[in-house]
């Protein structure tokens, strides 16, 4: 099966690729359902066709999934130059009128049907095939026995499915909520993820009125209720505004869905039909998309026989490592698993705390840096005493003025770092890669340096110029992680968001 990830910006779609993925989706400018990720824009088709060129055989695919009105038509036509830029290999949509559209603008670039679609059945994928789509995003609410009738009917056609990520509790994620609540449509591209806030549940003023008077109510007139539309929700930040809901016997009808996660459970998506398996998650980190990539490709090379199901094993149960909510398998086996419902934001142990780039010319690095300590060992010297011995002091009870030089170690590299957040010097660190599950990088294995100066550094954070001097060899795609003091194993943090 094939292997689709997202990527929401160029960063993330390098990952996917090195990580693992067949395949990575993207959005262009504000034509596809997650306009709040950063999606793709001027002239970052280069970098997007330097990576395809750098791993051959790696597809694209775009989402132009929105419900189109007439002015984002407009804007697709003005914008059409700019699509034909990019390497696409299939574009991803739910509005038909679309496909003419594409077919002649694009006519050797696949058409997808997105789940967004609600496609679920065999005549369906018929009448799409006919209309010229290549492949189906079947809706997330199909079965595996659905599946299998669906491909045992129509064999020609391509059939992707959702693996793992966010579900939506509206049908195939076609929601009104956040709409409703907040004026943002989902079906187009703001989806404020309005089922995932803090809600209180309660009865309206009527019933709230008859408690406070001290009336009384029976279990049947409870019932009843529960099951009319007289209870409401009241959202935190919201107080005062109470939205009716429906409560039925196990579960209430605006509360947030579990994740989706089939990883233990690909050979029956594969023994149904399923031709490619997706991951969600545009808006998510590099952290996600790599670990969730790396997970996937070890454990679909230990389903196709490529590798050991015990090497694969460790990789996959990695993923409790990245953030996610509690799991459930949808509704590929029965309705009940996708009506269990959760609270609480993603969750992880970690935090991203640098990616890691090019190997560096470290004799270069830190002859710049022994350059720099050389000419002002020379201007202190010309110096009168008393300045000089001045300086001196002042370096003494203020160090990080002073030019410090890295010594030169006996089979050590540098690596460029991109610091994403605040990093000690001296403190363990974690690497992870496409192959090494992870390692510990003690405080004493690595030193910081300023690779334009050469000079060492205590600590590094985002504005830092960095680079990482190690005496391990780091493959290409790794990245620094560190745990988070916040996290509590087995409890997920109810953040709210």
């Amino acid at each position: 099966m094939e292997l689709v990830c997202p990527a929401g910006n160029v960063d993330k779609l390098s990952y996917a690729y090195q990580y693992g993925a067949d395949t990575a989706y993207i959005g262009l400018k504000r034509f596809s359902l997650r306009i709040k990720a950063d999606n793709f824009y001027d002239d970052e088709y280069e970098r997007v066709a330097a990576l395809k060129k750098q791993f051959p055989g790696k597809r694209l695919f775009c989402a132009l999934n929105i419900a189109f009105h007439e002015g984002d038509l407009e804007q697709l036509y003005k914008n059409i130059d700019y699509f034909h830029k990019y390497p696409i290999d299939a574009f991803i949509v739910q509005d038909l009128g679309l496909v003419r559209f594409l077919q002649r603008e694009f006519p050797g670039v696949h058409l997808h049907l997105s789940t967004q679609a609600s496609c679920m059945n065999a005549e369906a994928v018929k009448m799409y095939r006919d209309l010229g789509f290549r492949r189906v995003v079947l809706g997330r609410e199909v079965t595996l026995d659905e599946i299998r009738k669906i491909k045992d009917a129509v064999p020609e056609m391509e059939l992707e499915c959702f693996a793992h990520g966010a579900m939506c509790i509206a049908y195939s994620g076609r929601c009104l909520m956040s709409a409703y609540l907040t004026g943002r449509s989902a079906q187009s591209g703001f989806c404020s993820q309005t089922c995932r806030w803090d809600f209180d549940v309660s009865t309206l003023p009527l019933v709230d009125k008859l408690n406070r008077e001290g009336g009384t109510i029976s279990a049947e007139a409870a019932k009843q209720i529960a099951s009319s539309g007289i209870l409401s929700v009241e959202e935190h930040q919201r107080r005062g505004e109470h939205f009716p809901v429906f409560e039925g016997d196990d579960f209430t009808a605006i509360l947030s869905s579990k994740d989706l996660c089939m990883i233990d459970n690909l050979k029956d998506m594969k023994d149904a039909g399923v031709d490619a398996i997706k991951v969600e998650g545009r808006m998510k980190s590099v952290y996600y998309v790599a670990m969730v990539a790396r997970a996937y490709r070890h454990a679909l090379d230990a389903l196709d026989g490529k590798i050991s199901a015990a090497e694969a094993e460790p990789f996959v149960r990695s993923l409790s490592e990245v953030a996610h909510r509690e799991s459930t398998t949808g509704f590929y086996y029965n309705r009940g698993d996708a009506d269990k419902t959760t609270v609480g934001a993603s969750d992880s142990p970690y935090v991203l705390a640098a990616t890691i780039g090019e190997k560096l010319d470290a004799e270069a690095v830190i002859g710049e840096g022994e350059r720099r300590f050389a000419a002002r060992e020379a201007e202190l010297s010309a110096m009168h005493p008393a300045a000089r011995d001045a300086i001196v002091r002042d370096v003494e009870l203020h160090p990080e003025k002073g030019i410090r030089t890295v010594a030169r170690r006996e089979g050590w590299n540098m690596y460029r770092l991109g610091a994403l957040n605040k990093i000690d010097a001296g403190t363990d660190i974690e690497l992870i890669s496409p192959t090494v599950l992870s390692r510990t990088i003690p405080g004493t294995q690595y030193e910081f340096v300023n690779p334009e100066t050469g000079t060492k550094l205590d600590w590094v954070n985002a504005d830092h110029d960095c680079a990482l001097y190690t005496p391990f060899e780091i493959e290409d795609g790794a990245l620094i992680r560190m745990k988070d003091a916040g996290f509590v194993p087995g409890v997920i943090r109810t953040t709210g968001r």
